[in-house]
This record gives structure tokens, C-alpha cells and sequence, in this order.
């Protein structure tokens, strides 16, 4: 007859007499570092710089490039050429025109986390414009402008008076600026054309395949696919390019004309920011533009 089990926690044997319920835990063995351990590469412990990824830091880090004052904008006249009056050197030139330029909103860091001067030019039948931009501009008591680009200052003193004009004596002879324009569209071009390949040869056995690409990529070893970024045959053109240190040459603000030294991106008639160069010494130009500019009349600039 089978012994019953007990039902009562007195009746249970000691422990000695009672068989194991409970498997041992047998730690495993392993091999024990001798050497020191290596130093924490992240950001723990204590006399550790703190981490600047805060929007203000950011900010402090692109200090030293940010310009001063704001930009201008104008408009890509044409080329032509001048003489130097010493050597008598010949040398090509860019007329820009600076057309109705006014300031027409700020940004502030408070409000958006940053400085900066929206600046507008060119004028546009309020027909034509939205009613959102239309109470924009009426709102800055501006005219509706063609063209709207914002210019990133360094801090509140760059900021001007929302109405002011801009003219051309806002640069001045000597200095040394950045233009950017959208560049002349070529359409789609081939890889000789938009990326300088020399093609195939122009004999031994090639046929109807002289200017081809030729291979976009391995078979087996690349991973059998082309990898991104791949020159190749594409549309050519048409994205904005920055000019650095282009030279003043004249200046003539009674007609609104900078007259730049070289070639600059873009068609005759394309839009072209001007702004200081953050390559070369800051300008010694007054920063606030009341200075230099008479304020404009409202009901003259709404006319």
C-alpha cells in the first residue's frame, strides 16, 4: 500500500531526510580580465563638458559665419566689360539691378529662434497675388512684391526697420560679396555634357555608342544594383548656385546698378541674392540702414 502524502505542513520530514525540491544554481565558469577596463566614450561621470545640442547652441556655433546685416536682391542684367584706369587691363563685369528692394518682415528669436530680415523686390498687381500675401504685405504697409527672400542675421542689430529701401549704396566699391542664382536649365543632358566623361573610343569595333556612359555599376561584387548618387545622364541645371568673392566694381545708386567683377550664375533676368562674404572681412558699413536710407512713406509704397 502506497504511503499517503502528508497534508499537514507539521508532518513534513526535516530537511535533511527530505529530497531535494529545488535545483542548485551552478554559476559558470569563465575567464576573469586582468587588464583595466576601458574608458566610458560617452558623456558619464564627473568634470565632463556638457552636450550643446540645444537650439541656442547651434546658433552660437554658426555665429562667427553669420553675417552682420541682411542681404539684397537684384535682378541679372547682362555682361559687359570694363578697363582698368592703371594697366588698362580688360576684364569682364555683371550689371545687377536692384529694383524696389524694401524690408518687409523680421524673424526674431524669441518668436521664431532665430534673426532674420525678410526682404521682398519688384512689384506685383494684387490681382495676382494671394489673399494670405496680400494681408502680408498690408500688414508691413508694403507693396506687393514679386519676389520674397529671407536673410539670416547674427543678432537683433541687423535687423531694419520694416519698410526701409535698400538701394544699391548698400554695398559698397571694393567689397567683396556672395551671390546666389538659380542657374541657366539645360534640359536633359548626356554623361559627356553634364558630368565630363570622354565617352568611348572613337573606333575598334565601338558602333553608334560613342558618347554612351558605359557601365553603371558591377554585377556580382557591387551587390548587382547602382549605387545611389551615380552620375549618369539626368536633367542638368537649374539649381542654385553660390558665387563666393565677387568684387564690387562700381556702384551707381541714383540708377540702382552693382556692377560685379566676373560671372556670376544664372540667365539674364534671373533673381540674384546678394549678401556679404563670409569668406572675407565683415564690410565697415553702418549696420542700420536709417543711416544711410531715408525712410519710406507708406502711402507712397502702397501707391
Amino acid at each position: 500500500m502506497a504511503p499517503k502524502s502528508c497534508q499537514n505542513l507539521y508532518h513534513l520530514p526535516f530537511a535533511f531526510l527530505a529530497p531535494r525540491l529545488f535545483v542548485q544554481h551552478v554559476p559558470k565558469r569563465g575567464i576573469k580580465s586582468i587588464s583595466k577596463p576601458r574608458s566610458n566614450r560617452f558623456n558619464q561621470g564627473l568634470n565632463l563638458p556638457t552636450l550643446e545640442s540645444t537650439a541656442a547652441a547651434a546658433l552660437e556655433r554658426k555665429r562667427f559665419t553669420t553675417p552682420l546685416r541682411t542681404g539684397a536682391l537684384g535682378i541679372k542684367k547682362g555682361m559687359t566689360a570694363m578697363y582698368e584706369p592703371g594697366t588698362g587691363r580688360r576684364f569682364p563685369c555683371t550689371v545687377v539691378q536692384m529694383d524696389q528692394v524694401q524690408v518687409v518682415s523680421h524673424k526674431t528669436r524669441q518668436r521664431n529662434g532665430y534673426f532674420a530680415v525678410q526682404v521682398g523686390c519688384g512689384w506685383k498687381h494684387p490681382s495676382n497675388v494671394t489673399r494670405p500675401l496680400l494681408g502680408h504685405f498690408a500688414e508691413s504697409e508694403v507693396s506687393p512684391k514679386r519676389h520674397l527672400v529671407e536673410f539670416k542675421v547674427r543678432d537683433e542689430t541687423g535687423l531694419l526697420g520694416i519698410g526701409e529701401i535698400i538701394g544699391a549704396s548698400w554695398f559698397q566699391e571694393g567689397q567683396y560679396i556672395d551671390a546666389r542664382a538659380n542657374s541657366r536649365g539645360m534640359g536633359f543632358a548626356g554623361g559627356m555634357k553634364r558630368h565630363g566623361f570622354s565617352g568611348q573610343p572613337a573606333s575598334h569595333g565601338v558602333s553608334l555608342t560613342h558618347r554612351s556612359m558605359g557601365s553603371a555599376g558591377q554585377s556580382q561584387g557591387g551587390g548587382s544594383r547602382v549605387y545611389p548618387g551615380k552620375k549618369m545622364a539626368g536633367r542638368m541645371g537649374g539649381h542654385q548656385v553660390t558665387t563666393q568673392n565677387v568684387k564690387v566694381v562700381k556702384v551707381d545708386d541714383e540708377k540702382g546698378l552693382v556692377v560685379l567683377q566676373g560671372s556670376i550664375p544664372g540667365p539674364d533676368g534671373c533673381l540674384v541674392k546678394l549678401s556679404d562674404a563670409i569668406k572675407k572681412p565683415w564690410p565697415t558699413v553702418p549696420v542700420n540702414l536709417l543711416e544711410a536710407q531715408p525712410a519710406v512713406d507708406p502711402a507712397a509704397a502702397t501707391a
